[in-house]
């Protein structure tokens, strides 16, 4: 196995299960012990991971947030795609609750049910729905002016007395080792309300959102179906842990 080769392996193995052992690695690859310790040793210079007795951990870096503004030119074609494919599991009368954000917000063109009751914590999101003649609830609270949320105690406290058909939320970073997470502890809470109240809870997140880990944690993998739009190779083993829906199929 070449170099390179034996680098992404390991690097995907980190990703899986966050520590790997010398011994797991000379198995799996059929090297000796002294190449593992010559690839740990180059991937550490590298940044990629960190050493420790009998083998490594993972080394990564908490995102930071970006503005609404900033994330609203980012990946906008698969944003319009998933947010076509999460339209499209809303039912007719369904109460929803839709998160702020702007891959949420990529929904908004492709809600045709006009008979369906939206509760969501975006700003934005609650004037487009208006616009659309879509009967709208927006949470009280705080507003956030990065994001244009509305957060804290009293929106959860709306949250709270609502149940939900669906619940679609956002999400910054998806990680194998450490779930779904945000940058925002606040925002955080309110996404698990809004899960918490869901019959059902579907998760948007493009496929930069992947192998990223942020401050607050929402969730496990396991408790949402995400969409996004395409998964590449390298990011297949999510399978076995969630269940995905691509919107490029």
């Amino acid at each position: 196995m070449l170099t390179e080769e034996r680098h992404q392996l390991i690097l995907d193995l980190l990703k899986q299960d966050h520590i790997v052992k010398s011994q797991h690695l000379i198995d799996v690859i059929g090297c000796s012990e002294s190449t593992i310790r010559r690839d740990l040793d180059q991937l550490e210079e590298a940044g990629e991971l960190i050493r420790i007795h009998g083998g490594a951990k993972r080394a990564y870096q908490l995102d930071a947030e970006q503005t609404a503004s900033e994330k609203s030119f980012k990946n906008v074609q698969a944003k319009d795609m998933i947010g076509q494919k999460a339209a499209g599991c809303i039912d007719q009368d369904d109460v929803i609750y839709i998160d702020a954000g702007t891959t949420t917000y990529a929904m908004l063109p492709y809600l045709t049910h006009q008979s369906i009751t939206v509760v969501t914590n975006g700003i934005q999101h609650a004037s487009l729905l208006a616009d659309q003649g879509i009967e709208t609830f927006l949470t009280g609270g705080k507003i956030k002016q990065a994001t244009k949320a509305m957060i804290g105690s009293q929106s959860l406290h709306d949250l709270s007395n609502y149940r939900f058909d669906k619940a679609f939320l956002g999400m910054n970073g998806i990680d194998l080792a450490f779930g779904c997470t945000t940058p925002d502890p606040e925002e955080a809470a309110l996404k698990q309300m809004a899960h918490k109240q869901a019959a059902v809870t579907l998760l948007l997140a493009d496929q930069s959102k992947w192998d990223k880990v942020n401050f607050a944690k929402v969730c496990d993998l396991e408790d949402f179906t995400i969409i996004t739009d395409t998964l590449d190779n390298h990011l297949k083993h999510y399978y076995d842990k969630t269940t995905i829906m691509e919107a490029a199929k």
